[in-house]
């Protein structure tokens, strides 16, 4: 009996020293309210993009990651240690992403990720803004003979599991009285595969992504995205709710960003326009007029920081989805408050 209890005692020894063992390698949980020092003393942003959405954030063949989601991602890490390249990116599926932020294994969520009330209270999230205003869509193969989504009843749905887009067809579809059968996956490229494989007639996620998932099909060209929008899906990036600065640091990342468009500061002209310009919206913008930087945990220059390094709202737009890349979408309601949009941002002063 005696031996049996010294055995138990040498093992749970051995399993509290693993435990130690293995929480002394475990990287260090981020502290509540104290996400800004963490990144800063771990020297590199950690930010979770999607697992691969061509225009929003994607890798290629050697690992480099790019997209509109990437580049707001380098944004904050040019804000902070004034060099873009100081961040590392986690890929995550839909059902991963939330669990992700939440646990602290990432600092920042830059996933397509639509602001919703359950995400914005029960899920923990806060919200920085609505970077990019969409829609859902459906997308058919030419050979289906299908114009409107209305002509959809009865047809198989891919779809990603645990996503407001899974909710938002099974609304559209019972709304129009019409029967469907899901098809699901966790990750985009399942999703592609099983359509193009025609194992679901339709594929339905956020318009602009299937855009951008046309360009990765065999034939692109045999595809098309029928007219109808059938949810509204304001898409933002997200931090932990329970750390203020952060969050507001954050959220001024984006409207800098905004700013800088609304007044011309683009990547080309912005140092100089920090040493010469003498409008008092500008100065105050590049930290040459007031002090406004260090309110929110950075430099005085830290939007000069962002527009050197990745540009403003609209260079990042044209850059991974408007005219400037393959895929083209036009901005509609992500142009400017003053140019017809909805994107519009505090001033700084």
């Amino acid at each position: 009996m005696k031996q049996t209890i010294k055995k138990g005692a040498i093992a749970f020894a051995a399993l509290v020293g693993t435990a130690a063992t293995a929480l002394a390698q475990a990287p260090p949980a981020v502290a509540p309210g104290k996400t800004l020092e963490t990144v800063k003393a771990r020297g590199q942003l950690s930010c979770g993009v999607s697992t691969g959405n061509p225009g929003f954030s994607n890798p290629d063949d050697k690992g480099n990651w790019t997209g509109f989601d990437v580049d707001f991602c380098r944004a904050v890490a040019a804000a902070i240690f004034d060099d873009p390249k100081k961040v590392s990116f986690k890929p995550l599926t839909a059902k991963e992403r939330f669990t992700a932020l939440q646990s602290g294994e990432v600092d920042l969520l830059v996933r397509t990720t639509t602001w919703t009330m359950q995400r914005d209270s029960s899920l923990g999230l806060a919200f920085v803004g609505i970077n990019y205003v969409d829609g859902q869509g459906l997308m058919v193969t030419k050979k289906l003979g299908v114009k409107s989504a209305k002509e959809l009843n009865g047809a198989s749905v891919c779809v990603a599991t645990g996503t407001t887009t899974e909710r938002n067809l099974a609304d559209y579809f019972r709304a129009n009285k019409m029967d469907y059968k899901p098809v699901v996956y966790e990750k985009a490229d399942e999703i592609i595969a099983a359509y193009q494989a025609g194992r679901c007639d339709v594929y339905t996620t956020d318009q602009s992504s299937l855009f951008t998932q046309r360009t990765r099909m065999q034939n692109p060209s045999d595809h098309i995205v029928l007219p109808e929008i059938i949810s509204k899906e304001p898409l933002g990036p997200s931090v932990r709710q329970g750390d203020f600065q952060w969050f507001t640091m954050v959220k001024w990342v984006y409207y800098g960003m905004i700013n800088a468009e609304e007044y011309d500061v683009t990547s080309q002209n912005v140092e100089q326009l920090a040493k010469d310009s003498k409008k008092p919206e500008i100065m105050r913008m590049l930290g040459t007029d007031g002090d406004f930087g260090p309110g929110i945990g950075l430099t005085k220059d830290w939007l000069v920081r962002i527009v050197k390094h990745v540009g403003n709202y609209g260079e990042s737009y044209d850059r991974n989805l408007g005219a400037g890349s393959p895929i083209k979408i036009e901005r509609g309601l992500n142009r400017l408050w003053s140019k017809g949009g909805i994107q519009y941002a505090p001033p700084i002063q």
